[in-house]
């Protein structure tokens, strides 16, 4: 980026909607609240626009970004939607699931969105406030979370500006996200067959068993990912002197994500427990171990990327 920005913070109102609106229209980026996390907004149809995300969040080229749309019809003019991306729609959006189809060839989308893929990954988002901002913006909006790249998440606009504080135009504060968690990824192939790339909130396909070795798709399966900047150590049952604690269950901690052994709350503190670890000033970090089923899969995913040392 060419200077430094003033990042204004917009309050999740009608006003700051409209202003917040009218920065993406004309090319700017604006960390915005969904139900998951917050995302880096820009319109997806601007080559410029698009190219200052990856610029502000340091972003590799190959790795695609998720294309929030307002409606259906929206959806169905940048992408093929099959029976079965037709089903899952119906049944999810709005909501916490992101469809990787085959992206229209007239789809007239910036060409970084897509990482020089033949696919798309789109989102309808179930989050008034983003809902309310892709109606104004008029556009589909690209929208990786408004972090550094491979750090951790932001669930709040106070995470958000930790990181890209005078590198992106605006923050609209919309509070803590609930989810916590950034969406489930399905491709949907052609022939029908469903494959998760990434798993969240929602469930509904067989996992890929190694994203990795086929190449990335989409986002959220680079190896190491939603780092702290420091060690992770997992499945601890105590801290070190040196470790950040986060608890679980019965294991307390410095932060715990739920204490009587939520998944759905421990999935809406996750990032929110990292980044308090990343804060403090202990030099490493110790979770305890989260339960692999539900949402803790989606949990346990997120934590052994954020432990996997960057290459």
């Amino acid at each position: 980026m060419g200077g430094k920005y003033a990042t204004e913070t917009l309050q999740a109102d009608e006003g700051g909607i409209a202003r917040a609106a009218a920065i993406l229209r004309e090319g700017g980026l604006v960390a915005v609240p969904t139900e998951t996390v917050y995302g880096l907004a820009a319109r997806a149809d601007s080559d410029a626009a698009v190219a200052r995300i990856y610029e502000a969040k340091g972003r590799p080229s190959f790795n695609p970004l998720i294309v929030h749309v307002s409606t259906m019809e929206q959806a169905r003019r940048l992408a093929y939607f099959n029976a079965e991306a037709e089903a899952l729609a119906e049944e999810h959006w709005p909501g916490p699931l992101t469809l990787v189809l085959q992206r229209r060839e007239d789809a007239g989308l910036a060409a970084a969105v897509t990482a020089g893929l033949p696919t798309i990954a789109l989102r309808m988002p179930d989050h008034p406030v983003m809902r309310a901002m892709l109606h104004q913006a008029g556009a589909p909006i690209a929208a990786p979370s408004a972090n550094r790249s491979g750090f951790i998440s932001p669930t709040s606009a106070a995470h958000v500006l930790a990181s890209l504080d005078g590198r992106i135009d605006a923050v609209l504060d919309g509070g803590e996200c609930r989810a916590g968690l950034e969406s489930t990824i399905v491709a949907v192939r052609e022939d029908g067959t469903l494959q998760e790339l990434r798993p969240g909130p929602v469930k509904v396909a067989p996992r890929d068993s190694s994203p990795e070795g086929g190449g990335i798709e989409a986002p959220g399966q680079l190896a190491s990912h939603y780092a702290p900047g420091k060690p992770v150590r997992l499945d601890a049952v105590d801290a070190q002197p040196d470790e950040f604690l986060i608890g679980f269950g019965a294991v307390g901690g410095d932060c715990t994500l739920s204490a009587n052994g939520n998944l759905i709350e421990a999935a809406s503190r996750l990032y929110a427990c990292l980044h308090e670890g990343a804060r403090s000033d202990k030099p490493r970090i110790a979770v305890a171990a989260v339960p692999h089923e539900g949402v803790g899969v989606a949990i346990n995913d997120r934590l052994r990327r954020g432990a996997t040392p960057a290459d």
